[in-house]
């Protein structure tokens, strides 16, 4: 990444500070952004809220980098799943808890411990019962939350007019989710799981600081929704300005339906000079 950033000087933003946002021409910038605004805050204990899906990826890479470099463990940490997959086979690929575990787990990768990696159990044999057991080990909330986001606005698997209140429960999946998500299952809609467990929105508004990513032009009506238009059930993401310490990380193409991009930039600069939006 150009430019500088000092992370001795960095100070983490505290609940009470308002969103800020940046954009990038590229989404490699993001994703180094984002890395630096995680990798100062996590310490001994430190329970991280982990995505899945094509945008967190590259989030993940910077991450097993920085741990390679010694600056970055998860060693002593947590991670919780936003959500996963109902009914999916243990061994599948695309269980969200076997790609979590290729992305973080190991010396190897990010120094987390299989052991510390907690996700819902799409397995079960009452998966009502698996959500209602998950938000009750993640009640107190994740000390920082990835998130992406999709075309709809949906954020985990919170779903267009799902509740704004939910905690972690099953959701049907969209016939859109499901189009989007068959890129992991050989193109093939029929093999994409159609429920899943995913932490409710309620649960994803506990945590300490959310950061979400968003890449392309195809999110740009979702951002602009979660950004400037109003909170609605509608787009699930909107409840983020509710939110007191969120993070809204978007490249140009993504941010190119927003009205007050010249003022995201002045307060972003104003507030993390360190991390420059230009290098």
């Amino acid at each position: 990444m150009g430019g500088t950033f000092n992370s001795q000087r960095w100070k983490s933003p505290t609940k009470g500070d308002l969103h800020a946002y940046c954009d990038y021409p590229h989404p490699r910038r993001c994703l180094q952004t984002s890395a630096k605004l995680i990798i100062p805050q996590v310490k001994p204990g430190f329970r991280l809220g982990v995505a899945t899906g094509s945008t967190p990826e590259g989030l993940y890479a910077e991450l097993r980098a920085a741990h390679e470099q010694g600056q970055f463990s998860l060693e002593e940490c947590t991670a919780w799943a936003l959500d996963e997959y109902v009914g999916i086979a243990p061994d599948h690929p695309e269980r969200y808890r076997n790609v979590l575990r290729r992305e973080l787990v190991g010396s190897d990768k990010t120094g987390l411990k299989d052991e510390n990696l907690h996700t819902p159990d799409g397995t079960a044999s009452d998966p009502r019962q698996a959500a209602r057991d998950y938000e009750a080990e993640i009640a107190p909330g994740v000390d920082l939350q990835i998130l992406g986001i999709g075309a709809d606005g949906h954020i985990g698997f919170n779903e267009p007019t799902g509740s704004l209140a939910n905690p972690t429960n099953v959701v049907t999946l969209t016939a859109q989710t499901i189009a989007d998500n068959a890129r992991f299952f050989d193109n093939d809609e029929a093999n994409v799981p159609k429920q899943a467990v995913t932490q409710g929105l309620s649960t994803i508004m506990k945590s300490g600081q959310a950061v979400l990513l968003a890449f392309g032009s195809q999110k740009a009506d979702a951002v602009a929704a979660t950004v400037e238009g109003a909170v609605s059930a509608f787009w699930p993401a909107s409840i983020l300005q509710y939110h007191l310490n969120a993070f809204i990380i978007a490249d140009e193409a993504a941010a190119s339906k927003l009205q007050l991009t010249d003022y995201y930039r002045q307060t972003w600069q104003a507030e993390y000079p360190d991390l420059p939006l230009s290098y």
